[in-house]
């Protein structure tokens, strides 16, 4: 059976993203030598087909340079960061918000620092809707 194309980010797209986002702009070449660096040992057609793959997505542009092409990001990190956690949120917990995040506080990787920061951003938002509904 055929994989089930998908307009999110795969784990190894994600990598590659990582990469371009970090260098601004990256050749085939530097995106290669940025994943080596991290452990991953790619060839040169394997990250093509991937930076391809993202540019069919439409996460990447890319210009003629020389004999190669010069890639660049088209979607910025935090709009690719919300469209996974959209994408998540939908496939794997039916839409419902409270029970993503019940589960995210169950995993032990939340420790009490990161607690305390939830409850922050989630103060914060409180206060900047109610503010949007009362000063009308």
């Amino acid at each position: 059976m055929a994989r089930r194309r998908t307009r999110t980010l795969t784990e190894v797209e994600l990598e590659f993203m990582q990469a371009v986002w970090r260098a601004g702009e990256a050749t085939t070449e530097d995106v290669q030598a940025i994943l080596r660096r991290r452990g991953r040992e790619l060839a040169g057609g394997s990250v093509r087909k991937v930076l391809g793959i993202l540019l069919d997505k439409g996460y990447v542009s890319r210009r003629r340079e020389g004999r190669g092409f010069v890639y660049k990001a088209r979607v910025p990190k935090d709009k690719a960061h919300r469209s996974m956690v959209a994408d998540l949120l939908k496939r794997a917990f039916g839409g419902s918000a409270p029970l993503m995040v019940a589960t995210l506080l169950d995993t032990s990787a939340v420790d009490e620092e990161e607690i305390e920061e939830i409850k922050r951003l989630i103060a914060e938002r409180e206060s900047a809707s109610g503010e949007g509904e009362g000063g009308q």
